[in-house]
Formats: structure tokens, C-alpha cells, sequence
């Protein structure tokens, strides 16, 4: 069993710890969900660095035809940056990585309690066409201007195997249709395998959406694991505890103890209708679908509720950092162990500057032969979903993280004729260019797309890094501090290095040069004249 840490109990705790850390920012003023309340959000992922960013809680909260909420809205708070993911697992940003390893190897069952704060007050029945349905909820409308309505974007999906019993937690949209009903886009996720299951045996799904639930749970319905590795199970392994789960009132679902809400109901697989469009992760409008939807028969929460969104649309968003951070993680696991390739190091998915958080996938890898280079990069474009649908294998000195490094080994190590090669097979999700407005039915999302796979690790040895060496760098580095120019932020590469084609002719003629001797270098150069 992993070894037991701290975690939080609910979602108010972590909320706490963001707010005695400085990255909370309460609003008090009046604030209107429909047209106000994300634009001011996304200003500061269009207009701050990431480490400027903080999460926010909006305490007077109103629709646009004047309606107050009881409830706050927060968004942001579980991965407005690094940092605030950092502090959902109670850990350093630089101990993610290992937290998510561990996860994996450790995973915990849940464990069943008798009573939770989640369920402190029920609604049902004629109850939620009285104004205790989902119009209670203060959700707000991400992309005021163009979706077409709120849409619950921390919208975590539970749901379970109808022959395993195994379960899946997903996070996915869901647009707000009446008080007793709400869309769901699944049906190219592992919640819509379960649907289809159900469909074929002529029986409802049954369905809980968790809002405002711990951050492992959050992290987990965001990350791509494989279809019968149950997250809670990964949330127990992320937080070092298992997840402490109750019946729902109304459906054979266990659910989290301590969300701040949950909604049950069925889902009819003998119907589907319209769905959307809303701003969507690659930075586009999703389109106007037919998908199945949820029809509410109960919605449990605590009496102080506290309603969570999630920041999606245009990349960076939350969205990105928070698929991205634990799905890169899973490919890591899933090519270098599942895989078997020792070669793999390490693995980023971008969304600050390129990609949406999983279509531009990097690979690190050491020492790789063209073999395990090619290796690595055909699993990638067999992961699940369309995660890596650009796929980019490169050496251990390339900052993964950093595009302009990635663009330098791409433009100078890869030949187009050998090194660059189209896979086809990957499900295009919400990618716009896999088809055009008015072709979104089930049978063409569930088609595949293709997968550009490229080898930029170098063919062989290079000539050294064009850079000084370091100890000149560190050197000229300590007089710019001197005379107090503007404080540095280093990036990779700051100093030159060999990368082994580098004689040792090379090495002392440079030595001599540095130490002023490089006349002699030039008179020994006469002596090795010839015709030309």
C-alpha cells in the first residue's frame, strides 16, 4: 500500500490553501455569470504570465435577467498553473511527476462510508421543477457571444462497466437543456463505451456528475488511463488515501462523500438530440452535434454549496494545464514501462504556445538508436484518444518544455525523406479539421484522423552546441550582475556542450585560443597548405 500523506477531505480545504498562499482572489462586487464572469478570468490567459495567474471566487453572483445566486462560482482553482496543480497535491511543482508515478504503481480502492456532506440536502422529484433544479446552479456561460447556453464544464461523469462493473470518471461538457436535463459530449470516451454496452443490452445508463470534488479526483477524470483502470482508484493513489465514496440516492452509483454537488439521473440509449456548439480546447467553436443526454432524478448538496467551473476554450486555459499535466505523465508510464522502452525519458505535452494540452506531444529519449526512436514514436500515435496527433522524438538535451528548442532539433535534425512519416488511426475528438460544420454525427466524430510522427533525434554525432562553454557563461554571468543590468532568466541552451564530433585537435586549438596562443594554431595551419 502507498505510503500514507496528507490530503485534502474536501474541495473547501484546498480552496483554503490557495487563499493562505496568495493565489486566491475573491470578488465581491455583483457579477453576471452570462456575459461577465469568464471574460474576466480569461484575461489573464491572454494577458498575464503564468506565474501571475491566480484562482478566483465570486461571492455575488447574478444571471443576466437579474436572478442572485446563494451559491459562489470559483474557477481556476484547480489549474489556473503549475503551482496551483502543485498545491491540489499537497506537493512542489517539481514533485509532480513522481506523485503521478506513484499513483500508477500505487493505485487505492475507495472506501465506502455511511454519510457525507454531499448529500446534506436531496432534491427530487417535483422538487427540481420548482426551482431547486439545475437552474439553481449558478453556472456560468463560458464563450459569452457564441455557445448557446451555460454548459457545466468541472462536470465530473461517473459512471460504470455494465458487465465489469468497473468504473470511469470523465470530465465532459454538458449543456445546461431544463432543470431536469443536460447534455453530455462522451460518446468518443471510455463513458461512452459504457453507453454503448448499455444500448446493446436495451437499458438506460445510469449516471452521478460530481461538481466541487478533491483535486486528485479532478486530475484523475482529466487524465487518459486505460479503460478499465477505475480513477478512483488513480485518486486514491494521487492523494496517498483512499476516496471516500457514498450511494447515490437515486441510481446504483457510489459517489464522493464530500463534493459540493451531485447530480443523478439516467441516460435513455435509444435517443440522442442536439448538443452545442461551445468553445471548445483547440481554440475553435465546437460544433453543433447530436449526442445523448442526462435526465436528472435527483441533485444532492451540501447546504453551503460552492459551485466549481473549469477554464476551457482557447489554449492555454486551465483545461490544457490540467489534462496535460497528468496525461503526459501516463504516456511516460505507457511507452517507457508498458512499452518496455528504456530509452524514454521523459514526455510534454504543450499548451502555453503550441498545441491544446495533448495534440503536441514531445518525447525525450537517451542514447536512443533509430529503432527505439521509431518505437516510441508509433505507440504514441496508438495512445488513446487524439492525444499526440503531433509527435516529436528528441535527445536528452532538448528542454521538452521549451518550443523553440523543439523547433531547433526539428529544423537541424530531421530529414523530411526518412524521418518523417504519417500514421493513420487516430480518433480526431474535437479536432476542427476532421471534418467540416454540418458532418457531426456519431458514425463521423468515432471515424480516426491521422497522426504526423517525427524522428528529431540527431542521426548522429554533431559538432558542439555554438554557445561559450559554461564556466566563460557563469563567468560573464556574475559582471552582468555586477553592473546591475536586468535580471536574467536563463533558458536551455545558455552554454555550449559537445554532442561528440569534437576532436581533441578541436579541444586544444580552442584552449590555446582562450589562453591568447592562437597564432600558434595559424602557423601550424601553414604547415598543412596543399593545392587546391
Amino acid at each position: 500500500m502507498a505510503k500514507s500523506i496528507n490530503y485534502y477531505r474536501d474541495f473547501r480545504a484546498h480552496l483554503k490553501a490557495l487563499e493562505e498562499r496568495g493565489k486566491l482572489v475573491r470578488v465581491k462586487r455583483e457579477i453576471n455569470k452570462d456575459t461577465e464572469l469568464m471574460p474576466l478570468v480569461r484575461w489573464q490567459f491572454r494577458g498575464l504570465d503564468e506565474e501571475q495567474r491566480k484562482a478566483f471566487l465570486f461571492e455575488n453572483v447574478v444571471d443576466a435577467k437579474g436572478k442572485r445566486y446563494s451559491m459562489p462560482v470559483t474557477v481556476g482553482t484547480l489549474a489556473a498553473t503549475t503551482e496551483i496543480y502543485a498545491i491540489g497535491l499537497m506537493c512542489k511543482p517539481e514533485e509532480i511527476s513522481e506523485r503521478w508515478a506513484q499513483a500508477q504503481l500505487d493505485p487505492l480502492d475507495p472506501v465506502k462510508v455511511g454519510s457525507g456532506p454531499a448529500q446534506e440536502v436531496v432534491w427530487q422529484g417535483q422538487d427540481l421543477l420548482n426551482g431547486h433544479g439545475l437552474d439553481m446552479l449558478p453556472v456560468p456561460i463560458s464563450t459569452p457571444g457564441f455557445d448557446n447556453a451555460p454548459y457545466l464544464t468541472s462536470a465530473n461523469w461517473i459512471t460504470k462497466d455494465a458487465e465489469t462493473g468497473i468504473y470511469n470518471i470523465g470530465n465532459y461538457r454538458s449543456q445546461i437543456k431544463a432543470p431536469n436535463r443536460t447534455g453530455g459530449l462522451f460518446t468518443s470516451q471510455h463513458m461512452g463505451q459504457h453507453w454503448r454496452k448499455c444500448k446493446a443490452q436495451g437499458k438506460r445508463l445510469e449516471a452521478a456528475i460530481a461538481i466541487g470534488v478533491i483535486p486528485s479526483i479532478a486530475y484523475a477524470a482529466t487524465a487518459k488511463i486505460p479503460y478499465d483502470f477505475d480513477e478512483y482508484r488513480l485518486a486514491g493513489g494521487l492523494a496517498g488515501e483512499p476516496v471516500e465514496v457514498v450511494p447515490a440516492k437515486t441510481i446504483d452509483l457510489l459517489v464522493p462523500a464530500t463534493a459540493e454537488i451531485i447530480i443523478e439521473g439516467t441516460i435513455p440509449t435509444d435517443v440522442i438530440e442536439p448538443e452545442g456548439p461551445f468553445g471548445e480546447y483547440p481554440g475553435y467553436m465546437g460544433h453543433r452535434t447530436v449526442s445523448p443526454f442526462l435526465e436528472v432524478t435527483c441533485i444532492t448538496h451540501r447546504r453551503d454549496a460552492i459551485y466549481t467551473a473549469l477554464m476551457s476554450q482557447f489554449p492555454p486555459s486551465e483545461s490544457s494545464k490540467i489534462k496535460h499535466t497528468g496525461t503526459e505523465k501516463i504516456i511516460y508510464k505507457f511507452l517507457r514501462h508498458d512499452s518496455g522502452n528504456a530509452a524514454v525519458l521523459d514526455v510534454a505535452l504543450h499548451d502555453e504556445v503550441s498545441g491544446s494540452g495533448q495534440a503536441y506531444c514531445v518525447i525525450k529519449m537517451r542514447n536512443a538508436t533509430k529503432a527505439d526512436a521509431w518505437r516510441a514514436l508509433n505507440a504514441s500515435a496508438g495512445f488513446t484518444g487524439a492525444y499526440a496527433k503531433i509527435c516529436v522524438a528528441v535527445d536528452e538535451d532538448i528542454d521538452i518544455h521549451d518550443p523553440a528548442m523543439v523547433n531547433w532539433a526539428i529544423c537541424f535534425n530531421v530529414r523530411p525523406e526518412e524521418d518523417i512519416v504519417i500514421a493513420k488511426g487516430k480518433s480526431p475528438g474535437l479536432d476542427p479539421s476532421s471534418h467540416p460544420p454540418g458532418r457531426e454525427s456519431l458514425e463521423v466524430r468515432m471515424a480516426s484522423i491521422g497522426a504526423l510522427l517525427i524522428n528529431a533525434v540527431r542521426p548522429w554525432p554533431y559538432t558542439p552546441v555554438s554557445l561559450p562553454r559554461k564556466e566563460f557563461m557563469e563567468r560573464s554571468k556574475q559582471i552582468w550582475e555586477e553592473l546591475e543590468l536586468p535580471p536574467l532568466k536563463p533558458r536551455m541552451p545558455w552554454y555550449g556542450y559537445s554532442l561528440g564530433a569534437w576532436t581533441t585537435e578541436d579541444e586544444e586549438e580552442a584552449e590555446l585560443a582562450v589562453k591568447g596562443d592562437y597564432f600558434s594554431t595559424g602557423e601550424k595551419q601553414t604547415k598543412q597548405r596543399q593545392k587546391p
